[in-house]
C-alpha cells in the first residue's frame, strides 16, 4: 500500500478569501507543496481565479464535497462560514487555514500551514461535528422563506435601533414576551460571535444547546437563556410591529411581516470540522479574548 492510500483523506479541495494577496500567497503555497507531496489538489472555481498558472481541476462551490474528502478554508471565520454552510451538505470535513481577525474557526497558522495540514492528512487531527440552524417564515400557514446559519439566527427591525415586540416560544411552551431591539439565537459555535457581544453565554462546541439572547431589552429583569437544541422556537412578532427581518449569520436575510411567524429549529445536516491534534478550545478562547494565563 502506498503513502497516498494511506492517507485520512485523498482528495483535498482549497478555497479562499477573494481579491486577498496574504490568502492568494498561503493558497499557491499549499497548492504547490501538497501535489509535490503526492495529495490529489482541486480548487474552487472563483478561487483558482486567484491563482496564476494552476492546472489542478475546478469545480464549484456546490460540486466540491462530492469531488473532496477534505476542504481547506483560507480566510477568517466569515469564509469559513460561507463555505461551510454549503459544504455540509456533502458531509466534508472542512479545515481553516487563519488569514482573518479573529479566527475562532479558522485555527490552522499560515506560517506553518503545510506542516501541520501535512499531519492532518496523514491521520494526526481532531474531529468534531457542529450543528447549524435552520429558520423559516411563515405566512398564512405556508413556509414563505428559508434560511440557515452556523453561527446565529437574528430576529431583527429593518430599522437602525428600532425597538420591536414580540413573543417567544419553546416548542409551544410560551416562555417571555419581549420588548426590545431583537433577539439572537445562538448555536455554541456562534456563542463567541454576535451573541458573545450581546452579553451571551460561552457554550462549549459539543453542547447540544441553543441560546437566546435579547438585544438592548427594554427591563432590566431580562437574561440570556439556554434551551436544547432539540426544541422548536416559535417567535411570534406583536401585529403592530412594522417590517421586521431575520437574519442569518448575517448574511441571509429574510423579511417578516406582522402577522408571520418565524420557526428555529435544527438543521439535519451538520459541519464536520477538523482541528490539528494540539487543538484546545480554552487555549483558543484565552488567546483570542485575552483570559489571564496560568498563575503556577
Amino acid at each position: 500500500m502506498t503513502a497516498t492510500t494511506q492517507r485520512a483523506f485523498q482528495r483535498l479541495a482549497l478555497l479562499g478569501k477573494v481579491n486577498h494577496e496574504a490568502t492568494r500567497t498561503t493558497l499557491m503555497t499549499l497548492e504547490r507543496e501538497l501535489k509535490a507531496a503526492g495529495v490529489h489538489v482541486i480548487i474552487e472555481e472563483r478561487t483558482a481565479k486567484q491563482l496564476i498558472n494552476s492546472d489542478s481541476p475546478t469545480f464549484s462551490l456546490d460540486d466540491l464535497g462530492q469531488a473532496a474528502d477534505l476542504a481547506v478554508v483560507v480566510g477568517g471565520d466569515g469564509n469559513m462560514l460561507g463555505a461551510a454552510r454549503v459544504l455540509c451538505e456533502n458531509d466534508i470535513a472542512v479545515i481553516g487555514v487563519n488569514r482573518g481577525n479573529l479566527g475562532f474557526l479558522t485555527d490552522l497558522d499560515p506560517d506553518h500551514v503545510v506542516e501541520q495540514l501535512l499531519a492532518v492528512l496523514e491521520g494526526d487531527y481532531l474531529s468534531e461535528q457542529r450543528f447549524l440552524l435552520q429558520a423559516e417564515v411563515i405566512r398564512d400557514g405556508q413556509r414563505r422563506d428559508v434560511g440557515r446559519a452556523i453561527n446565529e439566527v437574528v430576529l431583527h427591525s429593518d430599522k437602525v435601533a428600532h425597538m420591536i415586540e414580540f413573543e417567544v416560544y419553546v416548542d409551544h411552551d410560551f416562555v417571555y414576551s419581549q420588548r426590545s431591539d431583537g433577539l439572537i439565537v445562538s448555536t455554541p459555535t456562534g456563542s463567541t460571535a454576535y451573541s458573545l457581544s450581546g452579553g451571551g453565554p460561552i457554550m462549549m462546541p459539543n453542547l447540544n444547546a441553543i441560546s437566546l439572547v435579547p438585544m438592548f431589552p427594554h427591563t432590566l429583569s431580562s437574561r440570556p437563556i439556554v434551551v436544547d437544541a432539540n426544541c422548536t422556537l416559535h417567535l411570534r412578532p406583536a401585529p403592530d410591529n412594522g417590517p421586521l427581518q431575520i437574519s442569518c449569520d448575517g448574511h441571509r436575510r429574510m423579511d417578516v411581516l406582522p402577522k408571520d411567524e418565524v420557526l428555529i429549529h435544527k438543521y439535519p445536516h451538520t459541519l464536520r470540522l477538523i482541528h490539528p491534534k494540539d487543538h484546545s478550545y480554552f487555549r483558543v478562547l484565552r488567546n483570542k479574548l485575552g483570559w489571564g494565563s496560568r498563575l503556577f
